[in-house]
């Protein structure tokens, strides 16, 4: 299986405090335990090209767009809302990280890899069609997701978020597009307070207790699986969040790096039933920094197994 990674230097660039969690320092952390673990070697890296403003425009409004790109400050910071900051580089960096999803939907569509995973910052799955947040600028996965449809033709594509946080950006794009399946587990409750209401069917939205253990954690969601082997995705994304590991302070959900090889290997199953295993996985949150490193080459691991 040939399996890509695609990162760029500008989401390197992005950095909105030195104390703040979602920090450079995460890309070097996965970088340095792609070599140390050797996963490296069975790789193909690519640099990603950014998204264009109507590519972005597929997923968001286009007046939030543009607010946001008055919004970027040529020097200093300025928020977006209460924790989601932008400086001179954050422009650049959201756009090359959405841009990264739509180069790894052109790659897997057109058989250029099996599968792809975007290492990109700022995150995504917070960023509603009209409003960023969560330290998300533009929603990455809805981007691409959108781009797949577009330029590809497709008309069942499934989002699955394992992040700890709900993806309520994403619910939100595509409440009311039932060619997209989204499933999303989260800490329940735990901000952004979203998910535990009643949704349509093509949302699958999984809240899950603080503390629960991996064993626990994944009877909560077999239930995904069945429905997504019905849906019969084209294409699968993942919305990779890993601060749900038991080592992350953000929150309070207690996984291990087996607990993500044992998704990943879900995903895989339904991904090559139904679509030639054509997955993009996009990071998302991870925020203690071994920890993030450890369960991102996990996930590698078994999208290449």
């Amino acid at each position: 299986m040939s399996l890509t990674f695609i990162s760029s230097p500008k989401c390197l660039l992005h950095d909105m405090d030195p104390e703040h969690p979602e920090q450079p320092a995460r890309l070097h952390s996965i970088n340095d335990q792609l070599i140390a673990s050797g996963v490296e070697l069975a790789l193909q890296f690519i640099d990603a090209q950014p998204a264009s403003l109507a590519q972005i425009c597929r997923a968001h409004d286009r007046k939030f767009v543009d607010d946001v790109i008055r919004k970027a400050p040529e020097e200093g910071h300025r928020w977006l809302d209460d924790d989601t900051l932008m400086m001179p580089h954050s422009l650049d960096a959201a756009l090359y990280a959405a841009g990264a999803g739509i180069n790894a939907v052109d790659l897997v569509m057109g058989d250029e890899a099996d599968a792809v995973f975007c290492a990109v910052r700022p995150p995504g799955h917070h960023a509603e069609y009209a409003k960023s947040g969560g330290f998300c600028v533009f929603n990455n996965v809805a981007v691409a997701a959108r781009h797949a449809m577009a330029e590809h033709g497709l008309q069942r594509v499934a989002i699955i978020d394992f992040d700890v946080h709900h993806g309520n950006g994403t619910e939100d794009i595509f409440k009311d597009d039932e060619r997209v399946m989204f499933c999303s587990s989260f800490q329940h409750p735990f901000y952004p307070f979203s998910g535990d209401k009643p949704t349509k069917a093509h949302i699958v939205n999984t809240p899950i207790p603080a503390g629960t253990k991996g064993d626990e954690y994944r009877e909560l969601v077999q239930h995904w699986f069945d429905k997504l082997d019905k849906f019969k995705p084209e294409l699968v994304l993942i919305s990779a969040g890993f601060d749900a590991h038991a080592e992350d302070g953000l929150g309070h959900l207690r996984l291990v790096e087996a607990d993500y090889e044992w998704i990943t290997l879900q995903i895989k199953d339904i991904a090559d039933k139904h679509c030639k295993g054509r997955i993009v996985s996009m990071l998302e949150g991870g925020y203690a920094l071994s920890a993030l490193s450890r369960s991102v080459v996990m996930h590698l691991k078994a999208l290449l197994n």
